[in-house]
């Protein structure tokens, strides 16, 4: 079921790339994008990472980026420790937090990012980020969400294909108490 706005954000345990158990305690009263991604090697994942940590500085210093990725976490070391990521980037290899904010799979939305956004893929292979090892549910959609200090959700935002996220000015705007 999906989350709504105006729900409280569950809590989140779970290990990041850096070895750590994370959970959403951590975060001390900061706004913050909760944000879904697919497999470790998925190319739209790898540049959003890689655009959100190239522009983390724009979001001011009350707030930050959670990133839960659908893939074991051996895997996810190899494949995100290169973005050298200023947020915290978590891994979800059973699922339990894809399944308890409504995450979506859709083979239809693989075909459409595919297609539609070509040439957004185009320019996350040519970067390097190639989906070579593919672990993890390769149909999952990804989902932003937006959460204030409170720890309400003030945005819910499921993608409709694969590489399908909020933009980034709409979440930097939310930074910046918008």
């Amino acid at each position: 079921m999906k989350l709504e706005i105006g729900s409280m954000v569950p809590d989140v345990v779970l290990h990041s790339i850096d070895g750590e158990i994370f959970n959403l305690d951590q975060l001390n009263g900061r706004s913050f994008m909760l944000s879904f991604f697919r497999f470790a090697s998925c190319p739209f994942c790898n540049l959003r990472v890689h655009e959100l940590g190239k522009r983390y500085d724009e979001f001011g210093d009350n707030f930050t980026i959670v990133a839960i990725f659908d893939s074991p976490l051996d895997n996810l070391i190899l494949h995100s420790r290169k973005h050298h990521s200023p947020f915290t980037i978590l891994a979800d290899e059973d699922n339990k937090y894809f399944k308890r904010f409504g995450i979506e799979y859709s083979f239809l939305g693989v075909i459409k990012g595919s297609i539609f956004r070509f040439p957004k893929l185009l320019k996350a292979m040519l970067r390097g980020y190639l989906p070579l090892r593919i672990k993890g549910k390769w149909t999952t959609m990804p989902a932003d969400f937006l959460v204030d200090q409170a720890g309400i959700i003030k945005q819910a935002y499921y993608g409709n294909d694969e590489g399908d996220h909020l933009l980034f000015d709409e979440v930097k705007n939310f930074s910046h108490g918008g």
